[in-house]
């Protein structure tokens, strides 16, 4: 969905920035991150968090999870799991026409 989101609404002012908090040691490397995002064609920034330093400053906990965040920067919705896509849509849609 984060792809759909980004292509669909990018226009309008979404930023969508991934977060790539390796679990094992061959996910610390750039060149393989950097190969499997295009592997799968995924176009927008994604940070390396090799360090867990996004992730400990979120205080998350699982994955995936996923953080829409206004333009003041306020974490606005969250949402832990795979699913509730229409929520986290209809999130979008409200933030973007704020």
């Amino acid at each position: 969905m984060l792809r759909s989101w980004h292509e669909r609404f990018k226009d309008q002012g979404l930023v969508v920035i991934g977060n790539h908090a390796p679990e094992f040691a061959f996910e610390r490397s750039e060149k393989n991150l950097r190969e499997a995002l295009a592997r799968r064609g995924v176009a927008y920034p994604v940070v390396m968090d090799n360090d867990f330093v996004n992730w400990k400053a979120y205080g998350n906990r699982y994955w995936p999870t996923k953080y829409l965040i206004d333009k003041k920067g306020v974490i606005r919705f969250f949402s832990i799991g795979e699913g509730g896509h229409e929520r986290t849509e209809a999130m979008i849609l409200r933030l973007l026409a704020e």
